[in-house]
C-alpha cells in the first residue's frame, strides 16, 4: 500500500455490482473521480437491449466479446460488429446492440440514469 495518498483511481469491476439498464446489466466505475469527466462502464448486453438515446451524454462503445451475428443499430443504420470495434455515439443518436455481448463504455459527461430516453 502506498504510504500517502495516492493521485490516481482504481476500479475492480469484479467488486463492482451490477445494475440493470437498457441494455442488460451494467459495471459502471469512477463518477466519484474530480479529475475524470466521465464515468467508465463494462456491461452485458442481453437479448432483449432496447433502442434508447441521450440528450446530454456521448458514449463511446468498444466491444470486448460479441456472437459473430452482433451488430449496433444506429438510428436507422445497423453495423456488424466483432472484437476491437469501437463507436462513438453523441447524443441524439438511437442506439441499441442487437445480439449478446460484452462491451467496456465510456460516457462523458458522468453517466447519470436521468438522460436515458425512449421513443
Amino acid at each position: 500500500m502506498p504510504s500517502h495518498a495516492p493521485r490516481y483511481s482504481i476500479a475492480d469491476f469484479s467488486m463492482i455490482p451490477g445494475v440493470p439498464c437498457p441494455c442488460g446489466t451494467a459495471r459502471r466505475a469512477f463518477a466519484d473521480v474530480r479529475e475524470f469527466p466521465g464515468t467508465l462502464h463494462v456491461t452485458s448486453i442481453s437479448d432483449d437491449a432496447r433502442r434508447h438515446y441521450h440528450k446530454r451524454h456521448t458514449e463511446t462503445y468498444y466491444v470486448l466479446e460479441c456472437d459473430a451475428e452482433a451488430m449496433m443499430e444506429l438510428d436507422d443504420d445497423r453495423i456488424s460488429l466483432k472484437p476491437g470495434v469501437a463507436i462513438v455515439i453523441p447524443p441524439e443518436v438511437r442506439h441499441r446492440a442487437i445480439g449478446r455481448m460484452k462491451v467496456l463504455i465510456v460516457c462523458v459527461p458522468e453517466f447519470d440514469p436521468e438522460d436515458e430516453w425512449f421513443d
